[in-house]
């Protein structure tokens, strides 16, 4: 089903019977607090269109507002069932904010929404790319170097100018995949906007995948240092 068919789902508010729109939370015939049983997604709960760049600020205060709409304190005297919508409305909207502020949250969330596999967290070093496979390599080495130097005797300065120097072009690595994200965030809300065909978004959003895998395992090398470096 595609996002345009998505937002035309219809929810059935149990007071009145009428029919509104996945993403409102309020029936339009009797002003009823609706149930979560059709809620759309994360971004269509807040009002927002499904893009990887967002407006923190204009975020919290989307968020802000619906706390107070949900607030169960406003349903103490209601239904049972406006109660429990409430409280499931304040519940979801709390998982859907800690998820779209962060960035790299939001990026898998709109992966899986938009039906791409999970991003693993545990990828196979042999399906790297050659670059980082040669860095990955490379790094494990020197670690290898590094232990052994330890156990010989080598200084703390020693030890800390080789890590330090082991570190630099992964965090390099890391760097340049920020901003291929960034560019991949730009490329897809253009997208959007321009209501490019299943078939490129969905490449756009294989690449990100991709990506983010990668950057995964970048992120648990320069872990691997950090504790070789005695930081958490």
């Amino acid at each position: 089903m595609s996002s345009e068919a998505r937002t035309l789902t219809l929810q059935s508010c149990r007071h009145c019977g009428a029919g509104a729109p996945a993403q409102v939370h309020f029936c339009p015939q009797c002003d009823r607090i609706l149930t979560l049983a059709r809620h759309g997604d994360y971004f269509s709960f807040f009002g927002l269109p499904r893009k990887l760049t967002i407006d923190l600020a204009d975020l919290e205060q989307r968020f802000r507002a619906l706390s107070r709409q949900f607030h169960p304190d406003y349903f103490y005297n209601a239904s049972t069932p406006e109660r429990l919508a409430s409280l499931e409305r304040s519940s979801y909207l709390n998982d859907a904010f800690r998820v779209l502020k962060q960035p790299l949250d939001r990026a898998e969330y709109l992966l899986k929404v938009e039906g791409l596999p999970s991003v693993g967290r545990h990828q196979d070093a042999k399906e790297l790319p050659a670059g980082v496979l040669e860095e990955v390599f490379a790094l494990n080495e020197e670690l290898d170097d590094i232990r052994a130097a330890r156990e010989a005797g080598a200084t703390p300065d020693q030890l800390m100018a080789r890590l330090d120097a082991a570190r630099r072009p992964v965090e390099e690595r890391a760097a340049r995949q920020e901003a291929q994200l960034e560019a991949l965030f730009s490329r897809w809300d253009r997208q959007v906007d321009e209501k490019s065909s299943p078939d490129v978004r969905r490449a756009t959003l294989e690449s990100l995948r991709d990506l983010i895998q990668e950057r995964s395992y970048i992120a648990n090398l320069i872990a691997a240092v950090n504790r070789e470096r005695g930081e958490s």
